[in-house]
C-alpha cells in the first residue's frame, strides 16, 4: 500500500493571534513600573513642605504734604542752662543740704563751709573799726578845741593884746589836729572796707542755687575739702549739679549733606527711645552756623513745643523733619503694614512679600513708627501681601501656604 502525499496545508505554520509575551521581558517591566513607583514617594517625601504663615496686605493711604518726613536723625537730650555748683573759696565742708533729685529755688542753701577763722578775722576787723571810730571822736574834741583857742588869738591880735607868736601857735594846733581827723577818717573808712570784705568772705561759706532747678548729681560730702579750681589731692571742686528742667531741648549733628533740608521754625517729630510709641511735638530753635571739620555735621537745635516730666537730660531721642509744603494737599502716598511684619536681617529693616506661593525678601526703609503701623518709605507698594507671623526659619525663596486670619 502506498504512502499518503503530503498537501500543501501541511507545511504552513500555526501562528495565534494573541501571541504570549516572552516571560523574561515581564520581570523587567514589572521592575521598572516599581522603580517609578518607589521614585514618585521618594519624590514626594523629600520635596520641601510649604510653610503655614499669616500675611496682610500692605494699605495705601495719602499723605498731606505737611506730614512728610524729609529727613530723619537722632541726637540727645540737653539742658540749656546747667551747672556744678561750687564754692568762690576754699574750705572744709561741714554740711550738705540736698541730694540727688532735690527740687531747689533760687537763692537756697545747699551747703555751708566752716566758717570758724572767717567769723573771727571778722570779729578783728569789726573792733579796728571800732576802734579808729573812737579815736576820730577824741581828735573831733581836740579840734574843736583848737578851733576854740585860735578864734580867742585872733580877737586878741585885733585888740593888739596878744603877739604875734601866740597866734601862730594856736592856728597850727587846729591845722593839725584837721589832718588827725581827715587820716583817722581814712583809716576808718579802711576799717570799714575791711569788715565788709571779711563778711563777703562769711557769706562766701554759704554756697546756694544760682537759679531754680532739680540736683542731679551730688559730688561732695561732709568733711571733704572744696575748691574754686582744682589743687590734686582729694579737693573737691563742686558740690553738686543742677539742672533748670525748663530749658530742655534737643541737640543734633546733621549730615552737612543734608542740612539744607532743615530751616528755623521747622516742625520736628520726636521720639525718645524709652517711650517709643510716645510723638512728642518739637520745632527748630536755630541751625548753629558751623560745621564741624572733622564729622561733617552742623549743629541744630529743637525745643519741645510742651515740657513732660517723662523728658530727662541725657536722654536719646530720634526726630523726624517734617515738610513745609503749603496747605493739605495731597503731595504722596504712604504705604502702612503692622509693625509686626517688620523684621531685621544683617542691620537693616527687611518684609516678606508672598508672592505666587512663596516669599520674596524684601529691604524697606521705615519712616515712622506709630500705634503699631510702620510707615513704609521705600521698597514696598501698596496692595502686596506682607507675612505677619511665620516660622523663624523662614528664608528667602521659601515655599508658604496662608491661613486666614
Amino acid at each position: 500500500m502506498s504512502t499518503p502525499k503530503p498537501a500543501l496545508d501541511d507545511l504552513r505554520i500555526a501562528r495565534s493571534t494573541n501571541p504570549e509575551v516572552p516571560k523574561r521581558i515581564l520581570p523587567v517591566v514589572l521592575g521598572m513600573v516599581a522603580l517609578a513607583v518607589v521614585a514618585l514617594i521618594a519624590w514626594r517625601s523629600l520635596r520641601p513642605k510649604a510653610l503655614v504663615v499669616r500675611a496682610v496686605v500692605a494699605r495705601e493711604v495719602a499723605r498731606a504734604r505737611g506730614d512728610l518726613t524729609v529727613l530723619n536723625a537722632s541726637g540727645y537730650v540737653t539742658a540749656r542752662r546747667a551747672a556744678t555748683v561750687s564754692s568762690k573759696i576754699t574750705g572744709k565742708v561741714i554740711e550738705v543740704l540736698v541730694e540727688e533729685g532735690t527740687k531747689v529755688h533760687d537763692g537756697q542753701v545747699l551747703a555751708r563751709l566752716d566758717d570758724t577763722n572767717v567769723k573771727a578775722s571778722l570779729q578783728m576787723a569789726r573792733a579796728q573799726l571800732a576802734s579808729a571810730k573812737a579815736l576820730m571822736a577824741e581828735t573831733r574834741v581836740r579840734l574843736k578845741e583848737a578851733a576854740q583857742e585860735l578864734q580867742r588869738q585872733t580877737d586878741l591880735i585885733k585888740g593888739q593884746v596878744a603877739t604875734k607868736a601866740d597866734f601862730d601857735h594856736a592856728e597850727a594846733a587846729a591845722l593839725a589836729f584837721q589832718a588827725r581827723l581827715e587820716q583817722q577818717q581814712a583809716d576808718a573808712d579802711v576799717a570799714a572796707r575791711t569788715v565788709e570784705i571779711w563778711q563777703q568772705q562769711l557769706d562766701d561759706t554759704v554756697i546756694r542755687a544760682p537759679f531754680a532747678g532739680i540736683v542731679t548729681s551730688k559730688n561732695a560730702q561732709p568733711g571733704e575739702m572744696i575748691s574754686p579750681m582744682s589743687s590734686g589731692g582729694f579737693t573737691r571742686t563742686g558740690i553738686c549739679t543742677v539742672v533748670d528742667m525748663d530749658s530742655l531741648e534737643i541737640e543734633i549733628d546733621v549730615n552737612e549733606s543734608y542740612i539744607n533740608r532743615v530751616e528755623p521754625d521747622q516742625a520736628v517729630e520726636g521720639t525718645l527711645d524709652a517711650y517709643p510709641e510716645w510723638k512728642i511735638p518739637c520745632h527748630v530753635i536755630a541751625i548753629i552756623p558751623t560745621a564741624d571739620r572733622e564729622k561733617s555735621t552742623v549743629r541744630v537745635r529743637v525745643r519741645f513745643d510742651k515740657l513732660d516730666p517723662r523728658i530727662l537730660p541725657e536722654m536719646s531721642v530720634k526726630v523726624g523733619f517734617r515738610g513745609t509744603g503749603e496747605g493739605g494737599a495731597a503731595a504722596s502716598r504712604a504705604v502702612l503694614v503692622p509693625q509686626a511684619a517688620i523684621r531685621q536681617q544683617d542691620g537693616r529693616d527687611i518684609v516678606l512679600v508672598v508672592r505666587d506661593g512663596r516669599v520674596e525678601r524684601r529691604a524697606v526703609s521705615v519712616v515712622n513708627t506709630h500705634a503699631g503701623e510702620s510707615e513704609i518709605g521705600a521698597g514696598l507698594a501698596g496692595g502686596e501681601r506682607v507675612v505677619v507671623e511665620g516660622p523663624t526659619e523662614l528664608i528667602d525663596g521659601a515655599a508658604v501656604k496662608e491661613i486666614k486670619p
